[in-house]
């Protein structure tokens, strides 16, 4: 489904040599060069600084080898999304899953799932959270898909253009590197927060988020607010890096090792539950029907 001089193209950039790529692809050094002669020729760029200190990435290397990982990931989780999708059985919920996906409110719903729906049956699809991604698997649920765990809001849905249940009002927390000065905190205060670079979701993402948003620019001015578009494993290597302060919920606890995710005193919540297409499959809709009522049983309370 792709050129497969890709993945020999990312492996000399992550060995750094022909010969150490070669050693770790089991061929020679010779076709490992060969492959990327040819596929600098047939891209009309020059992706290698070849010098006797070695190869570095040119900065069209640089582009391609980001792009490269995301083809390489895309075409790999397409296999698998098709393989599901011959799945005929239409007791079949197909769960999408990643590190910001996680399914475990699911796993938390099962027992009472199975005495209301006996015959469904869960199927895993890993999926890796990119901006491209969510627009394709959001945008067409009930595809390869059927049903996606997260936050959302109206203005996400339709941005999206899918449909959601909502299961609990999760309380809007803050993630901190396990070194930042407020990780040894067991609960922060807004004030907490002063002279701290706090990264929220740009504004028009969510009405829950952009109410946190303008009630902090105007009463807590001493909160440099930073935006970022989107939720992904990157934005949490951006909040332990810069030693920043991610807003975030208690259901990505597991999302980075390096990261606590610390209750604030304020009243701020987001929505939490499932994704799904605005026209579920007849199976999909009594699944979602069983989620709600469990919900409602438990009053919201499934994290």
């Amino acid at each position: 489904m792709y050129n497969p001089q890709l993945e020999t193209f990312l492996c000399v950039a992550d060995s750094g040599s022909f010969n150490r790529a070669a050693e770790r692809l089991y061929i020679s050094p010779p076709a490992v060069i060969k492959q990327i002669n040819l596929l600098e020729e047939s891209l009309g760029v020059q992706l290698f600084a070849r010098t006797h200190r070695g190869l570095t990435l040119t900065k069209a290397g640089h582009s391609l080898y980001q792009d490269a990982k995301y083809i390489i990931q895309y075409c790999k989780d397409s296999v698998t999304r098709a393989k599901n999708a011959m799945e005929e059985s239409d007791s079949v919920i197909r769960i999408g899953t990643s590190p910001m996906t996680p399914a475990q409110v699911l796993v938390d719903l099962w027992p009472d799932l199975q005495k209301r729906c006996p015959n469904v049956k869960f199927q895993l699809v890993p999926f890796e959270n990119t901006p491209e991604n969510a627009r394709e698997i959001l945008g067409n649920l009930g595809q390869t898909i059927d049903v996606v765990a997260g936050i959302f809001d109206g203005t996400m849905l339709n941005l999206r253009k899918c449909a959601g249940l909502e299961l609990s009002r999760e309380p809007i927390c803050c993630a901190v590197s396990i070194h930042h000065r407020l990780a040894q905190k067991s609960k922060l205060t807004v004030q907490d927060l002063y002279g701290e670079n706090l990264m929220l979701m740009r504004r028009e993402w969510s009405h829950y988020v952009d109410m946190l948003r303008d009630d902090l620019w105007k009463n807590h001015p001493q909160i440099h607010i930073i935006d970022f578009d989107f939720y992904d494993v990157a934005a949490f290597n951006q909040c332990e890096n810069n030693n920043c302060v991610l807003m975030a919920i208690e259901n990505w606890r597991y999302v980075h090792p390096l990261l606590r995710i610390l209750p604030v005193e304020w009243d701020y919540s987001i929505p939490f539950g499932l994704l799904h297409s605005p026209s579920p499959s007849p199976t999909v809709k009594r699944f979602l029907k069983a989620a709600g009522e469990i919900a409602r049983e438990r009053g919201g309370a499934l994290l």
